[in-house]
């Protein structure tokens, strides 16, 4: 069945239009899931990794400014936001002051451009359900666009490619009549190489003169092209890399970098190539000090010599997910989604790298948590749209997932603004509390359930928490 379960996910994916290259790229992955392949990379495989910091590199400002010139920007924006109840781009969402994600990722971008008089182009990678509301949103910045010979200009998106969902009992391409779109997902943003190499795009950057690329997620305005950073990758020579953190306490399960044992090539293990009997050690801090921001760089000549070297397949490490086809309906079949990261392509390059940053360039919204830090008062967005923060650390936030976890109930809850968290260590909220105007966190707050049951509501200028 599985033979005939991988010519049905080829005809599908080709009568939909799928890039061929990408046909084949879901079908060596198809073929290690057949084999029985899990993708996971075991604890006795690897190694921790030290780095050096970019505090520690020295970078001119010419360097910087060259570096900047070369190079062109990348945001994956391919994410709906789902887990916070979105049915649109996620980077479409308000952060302050009546501007998205969108908005302030645009105008950074234009302000660096100012600074270094460079060509600096933007451009999104799009899924298909992200792109038409992306590209109705940039209508009002014609000044993005680049021009690129002969007349004509570079495009402001090319679109994530997409693949079939495989029912996890026979492999073959699901069917659900309910809402035919779910039958699809996207491949992982490891699909960025596969996507800008099928489009043609990634030979018209080189084409149009620039040398690097920097690759970031949408939700994360801490990831500016910064030319000091740029200035330290083109210096290095090195074809790849990417930025790193030290891991803190919320990042216990999440990724990280590491060093193969048998090669001596630094990987990335994510969670879902995590052994259950490694998880202790996915968390050991102490072991394996750094994750990827998701903010990459890598040299765009080096990437199409490999893309042509193995034939449009980099043979990205596989993360095998098993889901149901609908999401919000766990009686849905079962499926798998085969994905790839792009982060794993540093194992690919000789000579790869990952430098130390710090948070500042690690700002990611993935819950309402991390919204309600970033609506508040601890950051400020000063006139080139950086985000600077304005308190001696960010708050460890935690709010009741049963009444916070989708943006419509979140904002329900703060109709007149977020709290002031300049001050705060923690806030922890239990149950369901409607806050007022001026809320002032101090220390370390947690807010219980109301008595009774039932909604709460939190006095205007009330202090919470204490020191």
């Amino acid at each position: 069945m599985s033979d005939e379960g991988l010519q049905q996910a080829r005809t599908k994916m080709s009568e939909a239009g799928v890039d061929p290259v990408a046909i084949d790229v879901f079908a060596h992955y198809y073929r290690l899931v057949e084999g029985g392949e899990t993708g996971m990379v075991p604890e006795s495989s690897i190694e921790p990794l030290d780095m050096e910091a970019l505090a520690d590199v020295e970078v001119g400002e010419q360097r910087a400014q060259e570096a900047i010139a070369e190079t062109v920007v990348i945001k994956l924006n391919g994410g709906l936001g789902t887990s916070m109840g979105m049915d649109r781009a996620k980077s479409l969402l308000e952060v302050r002051d009546g501007l998205s994600f969108l908005d302030i990722i645009t105008r950074q971008v234009l302000a660096l451009r100012e600074r270094y008089d460079a060509t600096l182009p933007l451009i999104f990678m799009n899924s298909f359900r992200t792109r038409e509301d992306t590209l109705a949103a940039l209508r009002g910045y014609d000044e993005l666009v680049v021009p690129a010979g002969e007349g004509g200009e570079l495009p402001l998106d090319f679109l994530q490619n997409k693949e079939p969902k495989l029912r996890a009992d026979d492999l073959t391409p699901v069917e659900w009549e309910r809402d035919r779109d779910l039958e699809w997902c996207p491949p992982g943003h490891g699909d960025l190489y596969t996507a800008l190499r099928g489009t043609g795009l990634l030979d018209r950057l080189i084409e149009a003169g620039f040398r690097r690329a920097f690759v970031s997620n949408s939700d994360n305005l801490g990831a500016v092209p910064d030319g000091r950073v740029a200035g330290w990758f083109a210096q290095s020579g090195s074809p790849f890399a990417i930025e790193a953190v030290r891991r803190t306490p919320s990042d216990r399960k999440g990724g990280h970098f590491a060093t193969r044992v048998r090669d001596g090539r630094i990987v990335l293990r994510e969670t879902a190539q995590t052994l259950d009997e490694d998880k202790e050690a996915l968390a050991d801090l102490d072991r394996h000090r750094f994750a990827s921001t998701n903010n990459l760089w890598f040299d765009l000549v080096a990437m199409r010599d490999e893309l042509d070297r193995r034939d449009g397949i980099l043979g990205l490490a596989m993360i095998k997910n098993v889901k149901h086809v609908d999401p919000a309906d766990p009686q849905s079949p079962e499926v798998i989604q085969i994905e790839t990261a792009m982060g794993a392509a540093i194992e690919v390059f000789d000579g790869a790298r990952t430098i130390e940053v710090g948070r500042d360039r690690f700002v990611p919204v993935k819950t309402t948590d991390d919204l309600l830090v970033l609506r508040s008062d601890c950051y400020r967005i000063a006139d080139d749209y950086t985000l600077q923060l304005d308190a001696p650390a960010v708050p460890f936030v935690d709010l009741d997932s049963a009444h916070y976890k989708l943006v419509s109930d979140f904002d329900q809850r703060f109709p007149d603004g977020v709290p002031s968290l300049r001050e705060a260590e923690s806030l922890e909220v239990r149950g369901d509390w409607v806050f007022g105007d001026g809320v002032r966190v101090v220390g370390a707050a947690r807010v219980r359930p109301p008595e009774g049951g039932g909604q709460g509501r939190i006095a205007p200028g009330t202090r919470l928490g204490g020191r």
